[in-house]
């Protein structure tokens, strides 16, 4: 299983779906409060080079927004067929 860690604030809506998505397809992840975590913050720029969340890290591999076809890709999560 991989190793997911998401950089959130409370209001944002791409962090709520990104969880939701996580949530759907049973993913485990840690979740990190940069609005409220100063050290996470520090770690999510260091990362990223960005201030705007979500910043998703899967095993060292960081998207940055809510891109769910990548997330998939490295999560090894097939496409739903419609």
């Amino acid at each position: 299983m991989a190793k997911v860690t998401i950089y959130t604030t409370p209001t944002c809506v791409y962090c709520k779906m990104a969880k939701a998505f996580f949530a759907q397809n049973n993913v485990s992840y840690e979740e990190k409060n940069v609005a409220t975590d100063l050290a996470a913050r520090e770690e999510m720029v260091n990362k990223s080079h960005q201030l705007g969340v979500p910043v998703i890290d899967v095993d060292n591999s960081i998207v940055i927004g809510f891109d769910q076809r990548t997330l998939e890709q490295l999560l090894g999560i097939g496409a739903k067929a419609a």
